[in-house]
């Protein structure tokens, strides 16, 4: 069980006739709220009339019966689950962004991070522009906008402000008339279309948000295309595909993305069963049964399982009722929330040799306090394996972690990470094993650079989450 936390998901719709497509996407967002859970919004696009509720909160919190109702129904309609990689949570900074100007208004909303968005907004800065928030997203809607003056459509502004952007963006923008969906070049974030029996067109960062709503899926979106939705139906703009090597995240596979989903042609519960059976293979061992760490650890252990002919258990109880904003009482106390969300099955594991499966080792604290609790329970041995390599290195695309300081991989190699966190062995999934493990590696591109330090762009200038955000003490080559 890691700390790593992705910073968001997005959903649209088109609908050839007035609908329900708040209730749509409401649907839809819930289906995403493993993607983020600081804050969510809904913009509804009715004849050229947008309506919108954003706040701080989960979907089922934020969205009453009462606000659904007063979005009311229209032709289109984008949503936003969000935790932000770029800025704080606060309300200023939920999504989707809603801008007026005088070519018509516009909504966006955006999975991913830009390494290139400090010097963007201070390029935009000194011509004038004002930020209201301190996300990158709002660099890219004042790009698109600065691009629609001089642009014959909202498509060709769309294409031309991609073209400086860097890092990784999965967006879904909605005009008056068009419900637009954009990928990275790189294809660093998933982003995909379905239809539903009536006619709705659906665009999801994964394809379980397209399940919840009763649409099918069609194909993923290709690392740098754009696909307009309008009354014609989808048309796609290839400019700026092939011009880079495609770096899908390995990590949605291991861990962010929901098993149901399937993300470029691969469903995650195979590739997640698929790396424990890897797992296995690299790292075998004597045990008595093998249990996995809720959630995204379950599948790996089910795929060591049966690689391993070493029998699989459900070890833990997660309390389905605690999620991820959850505030012990009094004294901060991790110990005590870990105990509070995870509990091991005595029965299961007293007197036994264990193998637990968790999907990361970030920091390591947590994975001790878990070791911990299965030793209380009566494990004679814990092995403990990783579906997924060390993280050596600062992600720049999306995940949670800007610096290596609080990287226990850094410092320590697995034998003492071992004894650290009180296990009897680890081992950690290969590289290889992380490339293979989705479609079995054939023929495609993932980003490891968590894992590797082999960036597939360049290094931001400014990389902290809260960079726009600093006290004036803290600020680089300050002027003032």
């Amino acid at each position: 069980m890691s700390s790593l936390r992705e910073e968001c998901g997005v959903f649209g719709v088109y609908s050839p006739e007035r609908y329900d497509v708040a209730g749509m996407t409401y649907y839809g967002l819930f289906s995403l709220q493993h993607r983020g859970q600081e804050s969510c919004g809904i913009v509804v696009n009715d004849d050229g009339l947008f309506r919108s509720y954003k706040d701080t909160g989960l979907v089922v919190d934020v969205f009453t019966k009462d606000r659904l109702k007063n979005l009311g129904q229209g032709c289109m309609a984008i949503g936003h689950v969000r935790y932000g990689t770029t800025g704080s949570n606060d309300r200023s900074n939920a999504q989707p962004i809603l801008v007026n100007h005088v070519k018509g208004r516009m909504a966006l909303a955006h999975n991913g991070n830009l390494v290139n968005s400090y010097e963007l907004r201070t390029e935009l800065e000194l011509q004038g522009s004002i930020f209201h928030t301190t996300s990158d997203t709002e660099v890219i809607s004042y790009l698109i906008t600065k691009e629609r003056l001089t642009s014959p459509s909202i498509e060709e502004a769309v294409n031309r402000a991609v073209s400086r952007l860097k890092g990784a963006f999965s967006l879904v923008v909605m005009s008056p008339q068009k419900l637009i969906a954009v990928r990275d070049e790189h294809g660093f974030r998933p982003l995909c279309y379905g239809q539903t029996a009536d006619g709705r067109y659906v665009v999801a960062s994964e394809s379980c948000a397209l399940s919840s709503v009763g649409a099918r899926l069609i194909r993923d979106v290709e690392p740098g295309e754009i696909v307009v939705f309008d009354k014609d139906g989808p048309r796609s703009i290839r400019d700026h595909c092939g011009k880079a090597e495609r770096s899908l995240c390995v990590f949605e596979y291991i861990y962010f993305a929901r098993p149901d989903s399937e993300v470029d042609g691969c469903n995650v519960h195979v590739a997640r069963t698929r790396a424990g059976a890897y797992l296995a293979l690299e790292h075998p061992v004597q045990a008595d049964v093998v249990i996995g760490v809720p959630d995204s650890g379950l599948d790996a252990a089910i795929g060591y399982s049966r690689q391993s002919g070493i029998p699989y258990e459900i070890g833990f109880i997660k309390n389905k009722y605690i999620g991820r904003t959850f505030i012990a009482p009094g004294q901060e106390s991790r110990e005590d929330k870990v105990r509070i969300k995870l509990n091991p099955i005595a029965e299961v594991v007293r007197g036994k040799r264990v193998v637990m499966i968790d999907d990361s080792i970030v920091r390591g604290t947590t994975c001790a306090r878990i070791v911990h609790l299965l030793r209380e329970a009566g494990a004679t041995e814990i092995h403990v394996r990783v579906s997924a390599p060390p993280f050596i290195a600062p992600c720049y695309y999306g995940t949670d972690i800007d610096s290596k300081e609080h990287l226990i991989a850094c410092r320590h190699n697995a034998e003492e990470i071992a004894q650290i966190i009180g296990a009897d062995s680890l081992g950690f999934l290969g590289i290889d094993g992380a490339k293979k493990m989705a479609c079995g590696g054939e023929g495609r591109g993932y980003c490891t650079a968590c894992f590797d330090e082999e960036y597939p762009t360049e290094v931001p200038v400014a990389m902290d989450k809260n960079r726009f955000e600093r006290r004036l003490s803290e600020k680089r080559n300050s002027k003032d």
